[in-house]
């Protein structure tokens, strides 16, 4: 039986749906990768534990979006990205040749949540996502920004 154009439409928008949330499942668990590394490389232990809460608040993430693409009867990425591995390699030398590693470890993470913003914005600018769904996004780039502004607020205390 052919495929009628709404059809087509609607699978080719599961899809997209489905491969963007990938993509932004995967950031999360880059991140809480990345969190829980900077938390066994900081020194101070208000800055361990606030990188601690920051690697479970992604992990939350990812179980939300793997969730929803659950829901959507497709299977969730259960890792992250190669690129996410590679930048935390690059962050392991930078911080061997890093004279205040908290504070490299700090700069990082607003550079990591910055690059989550920018990569929520654009999947939420150039997808429809149903609206239960867009919710979920839109409260998880909230709470990331807000970690960025934490971040520095934490930044100036070293």
């Amino acid at each position: 039986m052919k495929q009628t154009t709404a059809e087509a439409a609607r699978e080719q928008s599961h899809i997209d749906i489905v491969n963007n949330l990938q993509g932004i499942l995967e950031k999360n668990y880059d991140a809480e990768e990345g969190y829980k590394e900077a938390m066994l490389k900081a020194e101070n232990s208000y800055l361990k534990d606030y990188l601690k809460n920051k690697a479970a608040t992604r992990a939350t993430f990812a179980t939300e979006i793997s969730d929803i693409i659950l829901k959507l009867n497709e299977t969730p990425k259960a890792s992250g990205s190669t690129k996410g591995s590679i930048h935390r390699t690059w962050m392991s030398i930078k911080d061997a040749f890093s004279s205040n590693s908290d504070e490299g470890i700090l700069e990082e993470c607003i550079r990591g949540d910055k690059a989550s913003i920018d990569e929520y914005n654009e999947v939420m600018e150039n997808q429809a996502f149903p609206v239960e769904i867009t919710s979920v996004l839109t409260n998880q780039l909230l709470q990331v920004k807000k970690s960025v502004n934490d971040i520095k607020k934490i930044e100036d205390l070293f």
